[in-house]
């Protein structure tokens, strides 16, 4: 193995919740788009209390039309922030990636 050669699948997975903070902290300092949308949820969860009781309880529920309207609302939310931070993954993965291959000179 090379001199430069550096174990990168392992310092990723030691280092991978700290990655992960950092790009969710760059999506909510760079990406308008991306607080307001955490704004939304949030909202949503101030304006409708049963959506917390309703993912961390267990048991029986029942929803009435409204209830049922906002949980659709907030799963769409949630949908659309999941797809923002893995796309911010995938990507820094891609500018990581690269970075790495310059610095043991494989390309």
């Amino acid at each position: 193995m090379r001199e430069t050669y550096l174990d990168l699948p392992s310092r990723l997975e030691d280092a991978f919740s700290e990655i992960d903070n950092d790009i969710m902290i760059e999506l909510r300092n760079e990406k308008e788009e991306y607080a307001e949308l955490l704004q939304k949820i949030s909202d949503l969860k101030q304006k409708a209390p049963f959506l917390t009781d309703l993912l961390e309880s267990s048991g029986e529920i029942r929803l009435t039309a409204k209830e049922y309207a906002a949980f659709t609302q907030y799963l769409h939310l949630v949908r659309q922030r999941d797809d923002m931070e893995r796309q911010q993954i995938y990507f820094r993965g891609h500018t990581d990636a690269v970075a790495y291959l310059k610095k043991i000179k494989a390309i």
